[in-house]
């Protein structure tokens, strides 16, 4: 396949360009970041941690692995590679970051949905070591489709406008780095939970639902918005463990009450709202 992993890392501690040798990352200053055994490269210095295990634990990201790997979100990988394509037929080779990339499950079908003859620079990036040891450790090491990184969305260790755009999947948007990092045109596609996602299962854990905001997003500062699409439908949920998957994969998990947790553990079948809306925002 025409993949090659992301090339134009920057040093997450001052900013300048790092260079492959052997199995280091070094910039000018000769500041280094080796590769772990595994393929990836950890760019999140001890400074820019809020904890000392950031992000997703271990058993959240084994609980989205399997999750993800039944196919329940493949309508939402589908719709989010159309508009990927739709945007890189002029495009050489297209460059394409995934922030906050779990265990790399929309990179890997991203590229499958690509033609053979299309070449992609994929890069995923995460907070949690954890997310990043699993996308690593499922690509092929002698020819991986995509770059693996530990790092920070307040502080994307990637040089200035590289990027066709931006992946930000249910996660935690920082515009104003995506804007740095995007070409004049690059896009942002930002995937985020709709009034009814998960509607269902909510309804269990939680005494009470807030209210839906139905307001348009604002748009950020440095893009236009250029398009959205809502992916809505239904899927069935068979078995306590499927179903304790999802839970933990989410916030639900910390936010809902032990009771909560408890009626939802207690549950053998469960069909759910998948409500999902795609924005495409394009850098100017």
């Amino acid at each position: 396949m025409n993949r090659t992993p992301f090339q134009a890392l920057a040093c997450p501690l001052d900013g300048e360009p790092l260079q492959l040798e052997g199995g280091t990352w070094r910039c000018a200053s000769n500041h280094s970041f080796d590769v772990a055994k595994q393929g990836y490269v950890n760019l999140l210095p001890v400074q820019q941690k809020r904890s000392t295990d950031p992000g997703d634990s271990k058993a959240m990201v084994a609980a989205r692995q399997r999750f993800l790997a039944a196919g329940d979100y493949a309508p939402i990988a589908k719709a989010l590679s159309q508009a990927v394509m739709r945007h890189c037929e002029q495009a050489e080779t297209y460059s394409c970051l995934d922030a906050g990339c779990g265990e790399g499950y929309y990179l890997r079908q991203l590229s499958q949905y690509m033609t053979e003859s299309q070449a992609l620079s994929l890069m995923g990036l995460d907070i949690s070591k954890w997310a990043v040891q699993s996308a690593a450790k499922q690509d092929d090491k002698r020819a991986p489709i995509s770059r693996w990184v530990v790092g920070s969305n307040a502080q994307l260790p990637v040089q200035s406008a590289t990027l066709d755009s931006v992946l930000c999947m249910f996660g935690f948007p920082v515009y104003g780095e995506f804007a740095r990092v995007l070409k004049p045109g690059g896009q942002l596609l930002q995937v985020e939970a709709g009034p009814e996602h998960l509607r269902e299962l909510r309804e269990i854990i939680y005494p009470t639902l807030k209210p839906a905001r139905e307001q348009a997003p604002d748009v950020p500062e440095g893009f236009a918005h250029r398009a959205s699409e809502q992916i809505r439908y239904a899927i069935s949920l068979e078995g306590a463990d499927v179903i304790r998957d999802l839970l933990t994969m989410t916030p639900h998990l910390y936010r809902a009450s032990a009771e909560g947790r408890e009626r939802a553990a207690n549950l053998e079948q469960l069909t759910l709202t998948i409500d999902a809306q795609l924005i495409v925002w394009e850098r100017i």
